[in-house]
């Protein structure tokens, strides 16, 4: 399996940068401690969808009777829609319902931490789908334990991406963070297709033959 295109596809999903200013927006009125803790409880919180995803994922949809080649087709589709969002400068796993939640949560003085700055903004569905759709991939313990590994990359990356919001969001304007969502939808959108057409080729075996 190569091990690169799962990282890859969960960095794009998960893109740390473009949650930035949400972040801001919901932690308004935090005191320092208080954002550090949100940064911390964030960071932790998608390193654990990422890993018990990568872990119990794959049992989970055995568990219903799913196929992985059903699996990765609606999976593939999911990915495609986060990237069309991505592509119009949306998270990837985001909504206008789950940024009001949030808001109202924010209002009220209630952590956002869990919901909604790790689930769904930075981590859901697609990433769920991601992780179940590679851990069928690997082949051995360790494989399945880089996988695991790239959750520590995600919480790093949620940590220092929000750790460091008001330089980004300073430094990148906007239009900056847009760009590079729009950027990472295109990378998602590639990977999405890659993973339905294998999919498909599972399912009806005659689109991959020669015949």
């Amino acid at each position: 399996m190569d091990l690169l295109k799962p990282l890859i596809a969960l960095l794009a999903i998960v893109n740390p940068i473009g949650v930035v200013p949400f972040f801001i927006h919901f932690t308004q009125g935090f005191t320092s401690e208080q954002r550090r803790r949100t940064i911390r409880v964030a960071s932790f919180t998608a390193f654990l969808v990422v890993a018990i995803s990568a872990v119990a994922g794959l049992r989970i949809i055995e568990f219903f009777g799913i196929s992985i080649a059903s699996f990765q087709v609606g999976g593939g589709m999911l990915l495609l829609i986060s990237a069309i969002q991505m592509l119009q400068a949306h998270p990837a796993e985001t909504s206008k319902d789950d940024v009001d939640e949030g808001a109202s949560k924010a209002d009220a003085g209630a952590s956002i931490a869990v919901v909604p700055l790790t689930i769904p903004l930075l981590t859901g569905p697609a990433t769920i789908s991601t992780m179940v759709i590679y851990a069928q991939k690997t082949r051995s313990w360790w494989e399945l334990g880089v996988l695991v590994g790239y959750g520590v990359v995600i919480g790093a990356a949620a940590f220092l991406a929000l750790s460091a919001s008001g330089r980004i969001a300073k430094l990148l304007g906007q239009t900056g963070i847009n760009i590079m969502t729009r950027l990472m939808g295109l990378i998602l959108a590639a990977l999405a297709v890659e993973i339905m057409a294998d999919g498909l080729g599972k399912l009806f075996p005659v689109l991959t033959s020669g015949g």
